[in-house]
This record gives structure tokens, C-alpha cells and sequence, in this order.
């Protein structure tokens, strides 16, 4: 059995394998090929995912949400993919890099 409370906050936890489960969601019914090849590219450099994370944060000081159509759109154009892969890949980034973004 696993215990939250020893991860400290116990949301944290649960929010990312919420935001996790949603990306998943998504991905089955996004193109295979495309949105596995964007994830993969921040898989391996992190720091791509931690720069789209000040962006968010950004938006969020200015009461944006990560989900809405304003940063999804911000992620679309400045990624160069679908608004579809731009959800997807920002539920992927807060959910595994930045699960503080709202």
C-alpha cells in the first residue's frame, strides 16, 4: 500500500497521475506517431519541458490557465504542432515537470 502523506503535500501525487491518466486519455485517441514522437522530444531534453513551465507559470500569474485555449494556443504556435498535440503536451509537462501550474 502506498502512503501520500510521505511524498509531503498529498495532492501533488495524485495530480500527476490525474494529469498523467489525462495525457494517456488523450493519446489514444491522437495520432500514434505524432504525439509520441513530441513527448518523446521532451522526454529526452527536460529542459524543453522546463521552459514551457515558466511560460505556464507566466500565463497563471496573469490568472491564464495551462488548459485554456490562450495557452494552448501560446504552446501550438510556439512548439509549431496541432492545438490537439499542444493539449497533449501540456498536460504531459504539468503533469510530470510542473504539477504547481494551474
Amino acid at each position: 500500500m502506498i502512503h501520500l502523506r510521505r511524498w509531503g503535500d498529498p495532492s501533488r501525487p495524485f495530480l500527476a497521475l490525474t494529469a498523467f491518466l489525462a495525457a494517456c486519455a488523450v493519446l489514444a485517441v491522437a495520432p500514434a506517431g505524432a504525439a509520441s514522437a513530441l513527448l518523446e522530444s521532451v522526454k529526452q531534453n527536460p529542459q524543453v519541458a522546463q521552459n514551457l513551465c515558466v511560460q505556464l507559470r507566466a500565463l497563471n500569474a496573469q490568472g491564464v490557465r495551462s488548459s485554456s485555449p490562450q495557452a494552448v494556443a501560446m504552446v501550438a504556435q510556439s512548439r509549431n504542432v496541432s492545438t490537439q498535440d499542444a493539449e497533449v503536451l501540456t498536460t504531459y509537462v504539468v503533469g510530470l515537470y510542473c504539477p504547481d501550474v494551474r
